[in-house]
């Protein structure tokens, strides 16, 4: 399976609550012949936390990366630069 464009950027900012967030999330092949689900999240302009979901296959990995992003559209976040 390609994974040509399987990264996604969001962000949520809201000046009246001081929000300024974003999340990315990509699917990325690994060492062992699976696939990993990053996710970094933080405040913009800073490193932020990253956190990595290992799966067998592309196809179980590219659910899990719609299940958050449809998560995170749900609280708000759109697609950012």
């Amino acid at each position: 399976m390609e994974l040509s464009d399987t990264s996604l950027f969001l962000k949520r900012v809201d000046p009246g609550r001081n929000m300024n967030r974003f999340y990315h999330l990509s699917v990325e092949p690994t060492l062992f012949g699976g696939f990993g689900v990053r996710r970094t999240w933080g405040r913009l302009g800073t490193w932020g936390q990253t956190r990595l979901d290992l799966f067998a296959d592309a196809s179980s990995a590219l659910a899990h990366q719609h299940k958050l992003a449809r998560q995170k559209f749900r609280r708000g976040y759109v697609l950012g630069v």
